[in-house]
C-alpha cells in the first residue's frame, strides 16, 4: 500500500536559525528547497539581501544555473510537493549477521541489530541458534557466556539453554524443584545462505524467506570472491551513502590500490532505471569514458551491490560483482561485509595472500572513518533532513540523493533515520557496551584517532584489530602465526649471537653472525605482517 500526502519541508522552521552560513551558501541552499518557500519569504528570514530587485534577478540568474548542477526533485510526486510514504516495518527484514565461515565454533557471539541484542551460536547438532542476548535471570549478556556440549551457559550463575530457548539447567534450584517454564530464552530466526548468516528481526510476523537476498553472480560457477567484516564508528545510512558514491574513490582513496588516482577525479554520469518501495536501481560510469557499464542495486534494507560484466576479445563473459552488507549496530554504529568477487581472477592477485586484501580493506575504511565520523555527528546535532545541508550534484551524488529520498519513503518505519526531506530522531539513548577495563585500554580507548597506545586489543573501534581481525577467523589465524614466529625467531636470533661471543674460530663467528642476522630480519618481517593486520593506517597528504 502507497500514500500520497503533502510533503512537509523542515525548511521553515530551521532557515532562521542558519544565519551563520555565508550569503552564497543560503541562496545554494534556498535553491535546493525553492519549490517550498516564495521569494518574498526567502528576504525576511535570510537578512542578507538588500536590494529586493536586483536580489531578484540575481536570484532567477543564480538559479538556473544551479538546476544545471545540482540534483533536483526526480519524480511526479516530488515536483508537485508531494511526499510517497510506503508500508514498511523494520523487523520485517533480514539483516546480514555474519561471515558463515567466521561464525566461532566454541564460543557464543554477541551481535546488534539497531538497539536489539542478539547472541549467535552452533548448537551441538551444528545448527546456527540465535537467542536475545538476555539472561532472563538478571539480565546479563549470554554472549559473556560459554558453549558446553552445544548448551549456552550464562557465565553469572550457570544458567543453560538449549534448541529454542528452553531453560534446561538452574544450579541453584533445590533437587525436586522443577525448571520454571518462564524461564526461557526470546529467540529469532536465522538462515544461512550464500555463506552469509541472516536474522529475521520480527517475533510476531512469521519468517518471509522469500525476502531473504539471492546474488545470481556469486552462484555462476567459477564464481571466486574476497570477502571481509569490518566494524565502524558511524551510522549505517552513513555507510551506504559513501559506499554508492564512487566519486570520492580517487582522491580518498588515492594510490590505495592499482587503480585510484586523484588525477581521475572528473564528471560521472547516471541514469536510474528502477525505483520501487524497496530500493532503486541504474547504471553509472565517466563521462570521459562516453558509456555506463556498471549496474549498482540498493535493496532494502542494507543490501548494495555493484555489478559489471565484461566480454573478452573471444567473446567469453566475465562477471564482476561488489558486495556490501550493512548491518545497523546502534545509533553511531554499523558492521558491514564487504565480498568482491569475479568468473576471473587476475593471476597477479593470485599471488598475494588473502589477508593482504583484508589488511588493504581495512586501510580503506580508515581513509574514510575520520570524516564519516564527523558526518554523523553534524547530522546529529543539526537534527534537519539531508537536502538542507547537503549540495548533491548530478555528476557525482545522483545515488546519495536517491538514497534519501527512499528514506523519506519508508523512514517512518525505521527506529530512526535521516532522509532528504523528513527525519525522526533516536527515541531511546545511546549505550555505551564494554567499557574498557584497565589504564592502559583507557588510555588507548581515549585517543581513537590514532589507535590507542601500542595495545591492539582494547576495546576501540577506531583500533584494526577490534574492528576487523577479532571478526575474521583468517586474519587471527595469520596474527597469531607471525607473532609465534616472530617469538621464535627472536629466540634463535639471540641464542646465535651469544654463540658468536663465546667461540673463538672465525669463520664460525661469522657463520653465527649472519645466522643471527638472517633471524632479525625474519623478525622484521613478522612484526611487520602483524603491523600491516593490526595497525591503523596514518594519511598522507600528495600533492599534484
Amino acid at each position: 500500500m502507497v500514500l500520497v500526502i503533502p510533503c512537509l519541508s523542515h525548511c521553515q522552521s530551521s532557515l532562521a536559525l542558519r544565519v551563520y552560513a555565508p550569503p552564497s551558501r543560503q541562496l545554494l541552499l534556498w535553491t535546493l528547497s525553492s519549490h517550498s518557500f516564495k521569494p518574498r519569504r526567502k528576504h525576511a528570514r535570510f537578512g542578507v539581501v538588500a536590494d529586493t530587485k536586483s536580489a531578484s534577478l540575481l536570484d532567477h540568474k543564480d538559479g538556473e544555473e544551479d538546476h544545471k548542477v545540482l540534483v533536483g526533485p526526480s519524480t511526479d510526486e516530488e515536483r508537485r510537493g508531494e511526499r510517497v510514504v510506503a508500508d514498511y516495518d523494520w523487523t520485517e527484514e533480514w539483516y546480514p549477521l555474519y561471515l558463515t565461515q567466521n561464525v566461532p565454533d566454541d564460543a557464543p557471539l554477541g551481535l546488534n541489530v539497531f538497539d536489539k541484542q542478539l547472541v549467535l551460536f552452533r548448537d551441538g547438532n551444528g545448527n546456527f541458534r540465535c537467542y536475545e542476548d538476555r539472561c532472563p535471570h538478571r539480565l546479563a549478556k549470554l554472549s559473556e557466556g560459554q558453549l558446553i556440549d552445544g548448551r549456552l551457559e550464562c557465565l553469572y550463575h550457570g544458567w543453560q539453554f538449549e534448541g529454542e530457548g528452553k531453560c534446561v539447567k538452574i544450579p541453584q534450584l533445590p533437587a525436586d524443584a522443577k525448571i520454571p517454564r518462564s524461564a526461557c530464552v526470546a529467540t529469532y530466526e536465522v538462515r544461512d545462505s550464500q555463506g552469509v548468516i541472516w536474522v529475521w528481526m520480527s517475533r510476531k510476523t512469521p519468517p518471509n524467506v522469500g525476502k531473504i537476498p539471492w546474488f545470481e553472480n556469486f552462484a555462476r560457477p567459477g564464481f571466486q570472491d574476497v570477502s571481509t567484516t569490518h566494524e565502524l564508528p558511524y551510522d549505517h545510512s552513513i555507510l551506504l551513502e559513501n559506499l554508492m558514491d564512487p566519486a570520492h574513490v580517487p582522491i580518498s582513496h588515492d594510490r590505495t590500490d592499482w587503480t585510484a588516482k586523484r588525477e581521475d577525479a572528473q564528471p560521472l554520469c547516471f541514469e536510474v532505471t528502477e525505483r520501487t518501495d524497496r530500493g532503486f536501481a541504474g547504471w553509472w560510469g565517466k563521462e570521459k569514458d562516453g558509456s555506463m557499464s556498471s549496474f549498482l542495486r540498493f535493496e532494502a534494507p542494507c543490501v548494495l551491490q555493484n555489478n559489471r560484466e565484461i566480454v573478452d576479445k573471444n567473446g567469453e563473459r566475465h562477471y564482476f560483482s561488489g558486495l556490501f552488507l550493512c548491518r545497523p549496530t546502534g545509533q553511531g554504529k554499523s558492521m558491514l561485509v564487504v565480498r568482491f568477487g569475479t568468473t576471473k581472477r587476475s593471476p597477479v592477485a593470485k599471488l598475494f595472500p588473502e589477508w593482504y586484501f583484508h589488511q588493504n580493506a581495512s586501510k580503506v575504511f580508515e581513509q574514510d572513518m575520520g570524516f564519516l565520523s564527523s558526518q554523523n555527528e553534524i547530522l546529529l546535532k543539526e537534527k534537519v533532513p539531508t537536502k538542507e545541508l547537503y549540495m548533491n550534484l548530478k555528476s557525482s551524488d545522483t545515488w546519495v540523493a536517491e538514497y534519501r529520498k527512499w528514506m523519506d519513503k519508508v523512514g517512518h518505519g525505521m527506529p530512526y533515520h535521516f532522509g532528504h526531506s523528513t527525519i525522526s530522531l533516536p527515541k531511546e539513548p545511546a549505550v555505551v557496551e564494554h567499557a574498557p577495563a584497565g589504564l592502559i585500554a583507557g588510555l588507548s580507548a581515549s585517543l581513537p584517532a590514532k589507535g590507542g597506545i601500542g595495545t591492539m586489543h582494547a576495546p576501540n573501534l577506531a583500533n584494526r584489530y577490534f574492528r576487523h581481525v577479532i571478526h575474521c577467523k583468517g586474519c587471527r589465524t595469520v596474527v597469531k602465526a607471525f607473532q609465534a614466529w616472530k617469538n621464535s625467531l627472536s629466540a634463535v636470533a639471540v641464542a646465535l649471537a651469544a654463540l658468536a661471543i663465546l667461540v673463538s674460530g672465525r669463520q664460525w663467528k661469522a657463520l653465527l653472525l649472519v645466522s643471527a642476522s638472517l633471524c632479525s630480519v625474519g623478525v622484521y618481517a613478522c612484526s611487520t605482517a602483524i603491523a600491516m593486520n593490526t595497525t591503523n593506517f596514518i594519511r598522507t597528504h600528495r600533492r599534484l
